[in-house]
Order: C-alpha cells, then structure tokens, then sequence
C-alpha cells in the first residue's frame, strides 16, 4: 500500500495518517522528519542537504528524492508508506515518480482530502492554547465552556501568531498555487482519490478505507 496523502493545512491529514498506519502496519514517511534524521545521521546525502539548510536555503529537489529513495528502501517500508508532505510540486510529483519506476514500485494511490476554503479558516483560525497547560480549543469546534478560560486549569487562552488569520490566509495561498496542482498531475495519472474532510473522523476514514480496499 503506497500512498501519497494531499490536503491543504488543517484538513486533517495528520489524523488520518495515524489511523492509517494503525490499521496497516506501515510508517508515515515525513519528509521533514527524514531530512532531520539524515542530517543527524552525517550520512552523505544528510551533510549535503545540511550545507543548503545552514545557509538558510532550500534542499533542491533531488537531494531530497535521494533521502527519500534510502528510506523508502529500509525494511519497514517493504508492506508499504503514506508519504506526507511531499510532493510540494508537480516538479517534485514527477521526480518521485522517476525514483519510484527505478524501485519498480509505483504508487497505488495519491488520496486528498479536500475542505472548503472557509472550514480550514475556521479550524486553524479558531484554536486557542492555554498558557498554563497548554490544553487546546477551538472556538468554533471545541469552545471552553467560558470564553478564554481554560477548562482544565483555569489559565488563560491565546491565540497562536502562527494561528492569525493573516498568517492562516497566506499559508492556504502558498498551498492553492504550489502544491494544489499536484492534485491535477494524479488526476491525470489515473491514481487520484478524492475523500470529503468534513464530518466525523471515523466517517472520513471509512471512505479513505471504501477507497483502498475496494469496498461500496
């Protein structure tokens, strides 16, 4: 089971992706999290990688395919991965499918998860964090029972620079003209599925589940 997982910030991938990995006993490769361990390692492909990140710039794209291809071909990725958070590009979509065709082990599918615009505005625009013990809300979804207040500890409840709408708005922008027309390259592919991500979790992972096991 070889999976590419797409969705914008805040649709839920990272949810999905652990139930996944529950049921099928395969990692969630990160691309953020290989990068890091390959730097750490000292392996060559990591020194290289680390002397673009110490100079504040990108990790070109076949630097990180070839950090990809080594983890890809470690033991525990022999029943399969989901892939999260690459590809970023339709670039990048189709240096991986180069490096995938060389392992002789295309992907099976590339599932999306897609949410309207104004839902992803209000599940990242609408957390709050507790100073105190860090519980998390949302004001929308998950509110305290009195506003600002943590429930949990009585602390006081802040929103995130990150989680600012200005922040939220630009970082939905980025994703819509970069990595959105990824989902294109898979359509045109033959291998894109398209899941709802609004609704209950179970519900949302029972379709992905109808999807991959052919089922209804």
């Amino acid at each position: 089971m070889r999976l590419v997982l797409l969705g914008a910030p805040g649709a839920g991938k990272g949810t999905q992706a652990k139930k996944l990995i529950e049921r099928y006993s395969i990692p969630q490769i990160s691309t953020g999290d290989i990068l890091r361990k390959a730097v750490q390692d000292g392996t060559p492909l990591g020194k290289e990688a680390k002397s673009y990140m110490d100079r504040g710039e990108l990790v070109p794209d076949n630097v990180v395919i070839g950090i990809i291809k080594e983890r890809l071909t470690q033991e525990d990725c022999k029943k399969g991965y989901i892939l999260d958070g690459f590809p970023r590009n339709v670039a990048q979509a189709k240096a991986l499918d180069e490096m995938l065709l060389s392992l002789n082990s295309p992907l099976d599918y590339a599932i999306s998860i897609d949410v309207p615009f104004d839902e992803l505005m209000k599940r990242l625009t609408g957390r709050r964090t507790c100073r105190n013990c860090g519980q998390m809300y949302n004001i929308y979804f998950t509110p305290p029972k009195k506003n600002g207040v943590c429930d949990k500890c009585g602390g006081e409840l802040y929103q995130r620079d990150d989680d600012k709408e200005e922040t939220i708005r630009k970082r939905l922008e980025v994703y819509e003209a970069q990595t959105a027309p990824v989902i294109g390259y898979y359509r045109e592919k033959g291998i894109l599925k398209s899941v709802p991500g609004t609704g209950e979790i179970d519900d949302i992972f029972n379709k992905i589940i109808s999807i991959l096991e052919k089922r209804g």
